[in-house]
């Protein structure tokens, strides 16, 4: 393996994201109060969340459109741009839900995609105050998240 390969593979690899918000005191509230992400530092214009494990920062924009392309995936209408994290299965269970329960509205509801083939997963879809898509994923067997 070369040194590059080694990197991408490293299990202390983390990610940082940043995206755009209308307003932070709504994405303090989703983040940090619905989805429970603790909030890092912050200043008038974008606030850091520990996004399970992972930086993400909103940055206040009121200038970034609010349309979105889709693709089709399994028969789904899928957000091209999205981001989100893959959960333990039953993580993933409880954090749907939390979300049924405050009655989040999903954009792709909470179901099981690829069933039977190569890396079937749970999965479900939502979107923050601002219009920016979230997934949440679980696999049975997290062997094949990049299964073909």
């Amino acid at each position: 393996m070369t040194a590059h390969s080694d990197l991408a593979h490293s299990p202390l690899a983390r990610f940082h994201l940043a995206f755009p918000v209308r307003d932070l005191a709504e994405a303090r509230a989703f983040y940090g109060e619905l989805l429970g992400c603790k909030e890092g530092r912050s200043s008038d214009e974008w606030v850091d969340f520990d996004f399970f494990g992972h930086q993400i920062v909103a940055h206040l924009s009121a200038n970034e459109p609010r349309t979105q392309a889709h693709n089709s995936v399994d028969g789904e209408d899928v957000p091209v741009r999205h981001f989100g994290v893959i959960l333990s299965l039953d993580a993933w269970r409880a954090l749907a839900d939390r979300l049924k329960r405050a009655n989040v509205k999903f954009t792709i509801a909470p179901q099981i995609r690829f069933e039977g083939q190569p890396g079937e997963q749970a999965t479900f879809f939502f979107t923050d105050p601002s219009g920016n898509a979230l997934e949440f994923k679980a696999f049975a067997d997290e062997k094949k998240i990049f299964a073909k």
